[in-house]
């Protein structure tokens, strides 16, 4: 039975949401599915991806093949790193805890990449909002000023004192 790894959809139309599942690849997108590996979710900033490393590596190694979005998340989330590193365990080249610490390592420089982006996008959002409140002051203050009315200024009073000054001469 060929086995793929592969997305499954759920959530509400335009607002996917999808399970990581390994299932027969001749079943329907959304049909039956042998085991369900994770989840990934597209709408937050960063994806949220819920992933079970183990069992997604037991699956490859069974010989699941990946869709291609479902092996960009696996890539992302160290599956197949971590396979490549079980690899080398077997032919000898590593051991068991060498290879745990050069994934944990990764996994760390991963988590620290996604906390970059995860607060430079909350910073830029800040800016953004501080910025609209600069420009609502600004046509706030703008229109204020316009709907003012201006002081009556003296000067008519002066022309009527001129007039009649010249007229008692």
């Amino acid at each position: 039975m060929p086995v793929k790894i592969r997305l499954q959809r759920h959530g509400k139309k335009g607002k996917p949401f999808y399970w990581i599942v390994a299932a027969d690849s001749r079943a329907k997108r959304d049909g039956k599915y042998l085991d369900k590996i994770g989840t990934y979710n597209p709408n937050t900033n960063p994806a949220t991806i819920n992933l079970d490393v183990d069992s997604s590596i037991k699956w490859l190694q069974n010989g699941a093949q990946p869709t291609d979005t479902a092996r960009a998340i696996l890539k992302y989330k160290g599956v197949m790193y971590k396979k490549h590193l079980q690899g080398g365990v077997k032919k000898g080249a590593l051991t068991e805890e060498q290879m745990e610490e050069k994934f944990n390592a990764w996994v760390e420089e991963k988590e620290g990449k996604i906390a970059n982006k995860a607060s430079g996008l909350e910073k830029e959002a800040e800016k953004a909002a501080a910025d609209a409140l600069a420009a609502e002051k600004a046509v706030n203050e703008a229109r204020i000023a316009a709907n003012t009315p201006e002081p009556a200024v003296e000067e008519p009073a002066a022309e009527d004192t001129a007039e009649a000054s010249s007229e008692e001469e």
